[in-house]
């Protein structure tokens, strides 16, 4: 399959999507992280175990991979995406934005519409996940869910905490759905509930990124807040 997929986090979300990816034969995968595995990632990021442990989670993270004995190229690029070095996700067909917090997310989704790149995003808190589908048209986007990056600080999962089939499960669909490119669908996991929902989001006319008059058109680092939180 010659497909290239960057991953942006390659923790909660983004080892079983990468897993899903390497195993449905794509021909390679540009992984993105800056973090190093700590014990308490073990429970939700299936490809470390306890040697990993102080370890780079993309140099963890390609050993596990090789260790699969799967043929697709891995390309570990170092470091998170910022304004400042979009360019990393250059040569993909399709982003997978697996970030653990919002400006993360905003970032990706801005240089996904920007580039006419398709994206996948995922979230994983408490019993909840979400995989969300975005053409590289937009429309519907990211922002036209969410319109920006929430005020004040926000629990991520350190805090909040994740249960770590929920991170699998939507890993795993942000994967399908990458491969499927099945754009604008929105797939929610209720854990507590047991339910997986389905819908098509409609597109918001006033929208910034993607609407009928949108005001974003180049990447604006003061619009990116900093935060500590990277990936699940």
């Amino acid at each position: 399959m010659g497909l290239t997929a960057a991953v942006i986090g390659v923790g909660g979300l983004g080892a079983p999507a990468s897993l899903a990816l390497a195993r449905a034969g794509v021909e390679r995968l540009i992984l993105i992280d800056d973090d190093v595995v700590d014990r308490s990632n073990l429970h939700r990021q299936i490809l470390f175990r306890d040697a990993d442990v102080g370890r780079s989670k993309l140099d963890a993270t390609v050993d596990s991979l090789r260790r699969a004995g799967l043929k697709t190229h891995l390309d570990p690029r170092p470091g998170r995406l910022t304004p400042a070095n979009a360019a990393v996700i250059d040569g993909c067909d399709v982003i997978l934005e697996c970030s653990d917090n919002y400006a993360t997310k905003f970032l990706a989704a801005d240089v996904a519409r920007l580039r006419g790149l398709p994206i996948v995003h995922g979230s994983a808190i408490r019993f909840i996940g979400t995989a969300f589908a975005v053409s590289g048209a937009g429309g519907p986007c990211y922002r036209c869910l969410f319109e920006d990056i929430p005020p004040g600080a926000q629990a991520g999962c350190d805090v909040a905490g994740v249960v770590g089939p929920i991170c699998g499960v939507i890993g795993a669909l942000q994967a399908h759905l990458a491969l499927t490119a099945a754009y604008g669908t929105l797939i929610s996991l209720d854990g507590l509930r047991d339910e997986l929902r389905v819908r098509s989001i409609p597109a918001r006319a006033g929208c910034a990124l993607c609407g009928s008059s949108p005001t974003i058109d180049a990447i604006d680092a003061a619009r990116y807040h900093p935060v500590e939180a990277e990936e699940n």
